[in-house]
């Protein structure tokens, strides 16, 4: 997660960057100190005030039932914007077809808190024990059953694996200490951070679009267009042609494209944006 989260920071106007095996990125803005960790510690240093704010992901903040405030939900991983999941997982040929089929057996993970925590609320009693890694490949032979983190599910098909339940669906959350928030300098900063984090990801499936429009076409075309109010419409300096500009659902306008310049429009320009602040 560490790109897409400078990705992430770049485009909310904070450039982040580490050298070789550093721990302690460069920002630029004085007013930051930043760390690099583990997703899994970050919501108990933040809860114990070691940290201000973090980012780590719903799934470690209930693995470790950390008290924080959970100040923006941003959803984006590795591969994409979606969630993440927390599955219950056997091999193919397995005969457990629900979690009720697991009692008494072993199931390995790395959330043993949220696996407990699952198998308490459907009744079930089985042995959990902490996994340090390749989980996938510890059934049958180790164990009955694993509780996974998957994203697409590809790494669970490579290994003979099927998905029996969900136990979490997870996205990254960006936390703040109790604490700290009570700091009224803290608390400013902490919400604009989140402000253009949360920005920054409404951008990343918009674009800007612009396009001349003539006057006997304009009613036409500013219908056809959705926008987070109304397009802005401007006169050109050319009697009876104006220049339409707005934000637009960037698979929505491929499709607009054609009726736009059916309806009238000319010099259509499309442009990326870096944030989208309602």
């Amino acid at each position: 997660m560490q790109e897409a989260t400078f990705e992430l920071f770049l485009k909310a106007g904070f450039k982040i960057s580490a050298s070789g095996r550093s721990y302690i990125p460069r920002i630029d803005d004085d007013e930051l100190e930043g760390i690099l960790i583990r997703a899994q510690e970050i919501s108990r240093y933040v809860e114990e005030g070691v940290l201000d704010a973090g980012l780590t992901g719903l799934d470690w903040i209930r693995e470790n039932n950390s008290q924080v405030e959970e100040v923006a939900n941003l959803v984006y991983g590795k591969q994409g914007f979606r969630p993440v999941r927390w599955v219950l997982a056997v091999p193919n040929d397995s005969p457990v077809r629900s979690v009720k089929d697991l009692e008494g057996k072993r199931i390995a993970t790395e959330v043993v808190n949220l696996t407990k925590s699952y198998l308490a609320g459907k009744g079930v009693t089985a042995h959990v024990e902490f996994s340090w890694g390749a989980t996938e490949v510890k059934v049958p032979q180790l164990v009955d059953a694993i509780v996974e983190l998957t994203e697409t599910g590809s790494s669970l098909r490579a290994h003979n694996l099927r998905i029996v339940d969900t136990l979490l669906e997870s996205t990254t959350r960006f936390i703040a200490n109790r604490d700290s928030l009570r700091d009224g300098w803290k608390k400013a900063k902490i919400n604009q951070i989140a402000l253009l984090l949360k920005g920054a990801l409404a951008a990343e499936s918009k674009v800007g679009v612009k396009m001349n429009v003539p006057d006997k076409s304009l009613d036409a075309i500013s219908a056809l267009l959705p926008a987070l109010r109304k397009p802005t419409v401007s006169k050109l300096s050319e009697d009876g042609w104006y220049a339409v500009e707005t934000v637009l659902d960037e698979k929505a306008f491929r499709n607009l494209v054609p009726k736009l310049k059916e309806a009238g429009a000319e010099g259509i320009i499309e442009y990326p944006l870096n944030k989208v602040i309602p």
